[in-house]
């Protein structure tokens, strides 16, 4: 078992920046990758940025370059850091760690919204 807890959620006026944290615990050893994905009202939930036990990296196309995933393996805790932020960024965003044999693990969730 993962226990995963988000915090930096928050109101952020266009153009700004958040930083999102997650840290896992219980059987963290055994997490192959770890990452967030986000889901706006009416949508569907989709993968934002992830990264690798080898420090591999992906991003959405609609985020790329805006925003940057990276993890603290000793902590086991991974990091969104989120600049340039548009209304359309706006959403509950979710920790997720892929654990051995592929199980997946999410937290509870955390509201960014982007507003004037």
């Amino acid at each position: 078992q993962v226990q995963l807890v988000e915090s930096g959620g928050g109101l952020v006026p266009p153009g700004g920046s958040l930083r999102l944290s997650c840290a896992a615990s219980g059987s963290a050893s055994n997490i192959k990758a770890m990452g967030w994905y986000r889901q706006a009202p009416g949508k569907q939930r989709e993968l934002v940025a992830d990264i690798t036990s080898g420090s591999s990296t992906r991003y959405a196309d609609s985020v790329r370059g805006r925003f940057t995933v990276s993890r603290d393996y000793a902590k086991n805790t991974v990091y969104l850091e989120m600049n340039s932020l548009k209304p359309e960024d706006t959403a509950v965003y979710y920790c997720n760690a892929l654990w051995a044999f592929g199980i997946q693990y999410w937290g509870q969730g955390t509201q960014v919204t982007v507003s004037s």
